[in-house]
C-alpha cells in the first residue's frame, strides 16, 4: 500500500494527515457505501449449491466493431459470481463469438440484415430462454432494430420479469424514445456516464444545463440522480468518480473511491456484468446496484496498487472483483457468525488426533 492517499477499503478520508486536501462532502442524505454494508449485501452461496443455484444472466451485447464490450461483460458477471452466463448475438455473429467465449454459451438471434436483429422474433427466442436477469446495452450496434428491441424488453410482460441493466447504446435508445419510463415497465437498473445521463434527461423534456456540474459537484450529482431516479421509476448509477447510486424512493448511496485509473474504455462494461450477475443471484435492484459499484471499486483499487493511475485494462478487473468478493465474504462470515457467504474461506479440516 502506498501512504499517499487512503484505500477503498474505508470511507474517504481515513487516515487523512496534515495537509491533505479536505474529505468531499456527501450530497445530502447520503450514505457512504463501505466494506460493512457492501458484506452485509452479498448473497449468501450454500455449500451444496450448483450452478443454477447461483442465477443464470442473458447478456444481450456485442457486435462486429465492439465484440470486446460483449467479452467483458460476459466475464465480470462470472467472477461476480453467477452461476450461467448466456451471450446472445446476431446469428451471423455466434461462430465468431463462440471461439472467444470459454465459460459462457451462446444465443443466436434472428436478423433482418447482417448484423441486424429483428426484434420481433428475436424477442419471442429472449422471452422463450430460461434467465433470472438481463444486461442489454454494451457494444450494440446503433440503429432502429436496436431501439424496438430495448423498447419491447424493457415493457414488463408479466409481474415475474427478471430485472434488465441498461447500459451504453440501451441507454441512448432510451433518450430517443418518448415517455419510455410511464406504464409496467420490468425492474431495471440504468448505468449512464455523464454523456449518457444529460441525453437521457434532454429526452424526458429537462434541460442538462440545469443539473450543474456532473463531474465535479458530488452534491449536484445526487440531486440529479434523484429527481430522474423518481421520475423514471427505476434505479440510477451514475458513474465517474464517487459514484451515485439512487433508488427510485430517494434513497442515495455514494462509493468511496475516486480512481482515474478506472477512466479506460470497457471498466463500464464490466460493471453492468456484476450489476448483472448480482441481480442474476437474486438481490433486488437498489442491493445489486450498490454492492457492483463497490465491488468494481474494491477492483478497481487493487489493480491501481499494481500499475498506477494509469494503464489499467478493463480486462484486469474482473479477476480482482472476484478477490474484493472473496474478502467481503470473510467479513460478511465474521459478522453472521459463520454462516456461508460470498466466496468464503472453507474451514480446514479436523487435525487428525495425535496419539493418546
Amino acid at each position: 500500500m502506498t501512504d499517499r492517499r487512503p484505500i477503498g477499503f474505508s470511507q474517504r478520508g481515513d487516515g487523512a494527515t496534515p495537509g491533505d486536501p479536505p474529505a468531499p462532502s456527501l450530497p445530502e442524505g447520503a450514505v457512504e457505501l463501505d466494506d460493512g454494508i457492501a458484506a452485509d449485501l452479498l448473497p449468501e452461496r450454500p455449500a451444496r449449491g450448483h450452478k443454477g443455484s447461483f442465477g443464470k444472466l442473458l447478456a444481450i451485447c456485442g457486435s462486429l466493431d465492439y465484440a470486446g464490450a460483449a467479452l467483458l461483460v460476459c466475464r465480470g458477471a462470472g467472477r461476480a459470481g453467477a452461476g450461467l452466463v448466456t451471450l446472445a448475438i446476431p446469428e451471423s455473429l455466434q461462430p465468431l463469438f463462440a471461439a472467444k467465449v470459454v465459460e459462457a454459451t451462446t444465443m443466436a438471434l434472428p436478423e433482418d440484415d447482417v448484423e441486424e436483429i429483428d426484434p420481433e422474433p428475436s424477442i419471442a427466442r429472449i422471452l422463450d430462454h430460461d434467465h433470472d436477469a438481463i444486461v442489454i446495452g454494451p457494444g450494440l450496434r446503433p440503429g432502429l432494430a436496436t431501439r424496438e428491441l430495448v423498447r419491447q424488453l424493457l415493457t414488463a410482460p408479466e409481474d415475474s420479469a427478471p430485472p434488465i441493466v441498461l447500459d451504453a447504446e440501451a441507454l441512448r435508445s432510451l433518450a430517443s424514445m418518448d415517455g419510455w419510463w410511464e406504464g409496467e415497465r420490468r425492474p431495471a437498473v440504468l448505468t449512464p456516464h455523464a454523456g449518457e445521463f444529460g441525453r437521457l434527461r434532454t429526452g424526458s423534456g429537462h434541460d442538462p444545463s440545469d443539473d450543474g456540474d456532473l463531474v465535479d459537484d458530488d452534491a449536484a450529482r445526487g440531486a440529479a440522480a434523484r429527481d430522474a431516479a423518481a421520475e423514471w421509476h427505476q434505479v440510477v448509477v451514475l458513474k465517474g468518480a464517487a459514484m451515485i447510486v439512487r433508488a427510485p424512493d430517494g434513497q442515495l448511496a455514494v462509493a468511496p473511491f475516486e480512481n482515474p485509473a478506472l477512466a479506460s474504455g470497457g471498466t463500464g462494461d464490466v460493471l453492468a456484468g456484476t450489476i448483472g450477475a448480482l441481480l442474476a443471484q437474486g438481490l433486488e435492484p437498489f442491493a445489486a446496484a450498490r454492492l457492483g459499484v463497490y465491488l468494481h471499486g474494491l477492483a478497481g483499487e487493487q489493480v491501481r496498487e499494481r500499475f498506477g493511475d494509469a494503464g489499467l485494462l478493463a480486462s484486469d478487473l474482473p479477476d480482482s472483483i472476484a478477490a474484493s468478493r472473496r474478502r467481503l465474504a470473510a467479513i460478511a462470515e465474521r459478522r453472521k457468525g459463520g454462516k456461508r457467504v460470498g466466496f468464503g474461506v472453507r474451514d480446514q479440516e479436523p487435525a487428525e488426533p495425535g496419539p493418546a
